[in-house]
């Protein structure tokens, strides 16, 4: 029986026939950055090798590595014993899934992925694996998204209403990915600029140099002194709500736009106003026609509380099991030890 290709240890995701870790929790010598996003993007590596398309953004949160290797999605590398081939995941600009191949066996895995169309970035594509590597921050049979049109429609219906009443139409959304989709949702339906958090601008300027489409925007700090901003959509980051730069808003309806507002209560137990369900993850139903999509007989979720999809694939015939790859970071594993070169 062939021995896993991937093995959770000290440093995350590791591949022995590649000498690598995907999305590493800490430095290591070697790393296959999925996504620029800061739970699978960290600096400190001795080399990364990531999308082409994510290049920018990734610079942008770790730095410009000085062994940085962009590969296009369906290029494949060898790495030591190990092939490697990057697809898109559909979950924000340059997001990648990876595929494994080595003595017989191909491995996939995500970082995050999802299904729905997504004019920031290119759409998810499956590939035949083995092994799948799922991850599964919405992994429960409750959390099914509407469609995106509507979302928008609902949340342009907000905005008109804090028009009519001169009042600013504050909406959080994480400022990668989320922010720079509602922008180019938003584009091509209405005319009217927006301001951003300052924490917002130079992620949304790396889309914007690659050619995406999106709102015009402008950040905060450049408005005119004394602006209330009455009927203005302005976008800030969770971290934002309750800070003092909140004040520079007075009256304003607050928003929020996240998968977990799925659950009615988040959004009462974080105060906002509105609760608007857009998520660049899977859903269930996506997480489920996903493992069929990659023909997969054995999957191994990750990245969320995957026992409730693990059981119901094993349910149907597949073997299927959970990884916790932050509860390994406290075991010592002699290969994340090295020194990065």
């Amino acid at each position: 029986m062939n021995e896993d290709l991937l093995t959770p240890d000290a440093g995350g995701l590791y591949c022995q026939a590649g000498d690598f870790w995907i999305d590493p929790l800490k430095p290591v010598p070697r790393a296959v950055i999925t996504h620029a996003h800061a739970d699978h993007a960290r600096s400190g590596a001795g080399q990364y090798i990531t999308a082409r398309d994510g290049v920018p953004v990734l610079a942008h949160r770790v730095g410009q590595p000085e062994d940085l290797q962009a590969l296009d999605y369906g290029e494949p590398i060898e790495l030591g014993a190990s092939r490697v081939t990057l697809f898109p995941a559909g979950h924000i600009l340059g997001s990648a899934t990876v595929r494994i191949e080595h003595d017989g066996q191909t491995w996939g895995v995500s970082g995050d992925f999802k299904r729905a169309p997504d004019p920031t970035c290119r759409g998810f594509e499956p590939f035949a694996c083995d092994v799948w590597l799922s991850e599964v921050t919405f992994g429960l049979p409750v959390y099914r998204w509407p469609d995106t049109r509507q979302v928008m429609d609902d949340i342009l219906d907000w905005w008109q209403g804090c028009i009519r009443d001169n009042r600013p139409a504050v909406l959080f959304c994480y400022a990668l990915g989320k922010a720079q989709r509602i922008l180019a949702e938003l584009h091509g339906r209405i005319e009217a600029p927006v301001w951003l958090h300052g924490a917002m601008k130079p992620l949304t300027d790396c889309y914007r140099e690659q050619g995406v489409a999106m709102l015009p925007a402008r950040p905060v700090s450049e408005a005119p002194k004394g602006e209330k901003f009455g009927g203005s959509l302005v976008l800030a980051p969770p971290s934002a709500a309750g800070s003092p730069w909140i004040r520079r808003f007075p009256r304003h309806s607050s928003g929020f736009v996240s998968g977990w507002m799925r659950i009615r209560g988040n959004r009462r137990r974080r105060g906002y106003d509105r609760g608007f369900v857009l998520s660049d993850h899977a859903d269930w139903p996506a997480l489920i026609n996903t493992v069929a999509d990659m023909g997969a007989k054995r999957v191994i979720t990750i990245h969320g509380n995957g026992e409730v999809l693990a059981r119901h694939l094993h349910d149907q015939g597949l073997e299927a099991e959970c990884w916790n790859l932050r509860q390994t970071l406290a075991r010592p594993a002699d290969n994340a030890d090295s020194t990065p070169a």
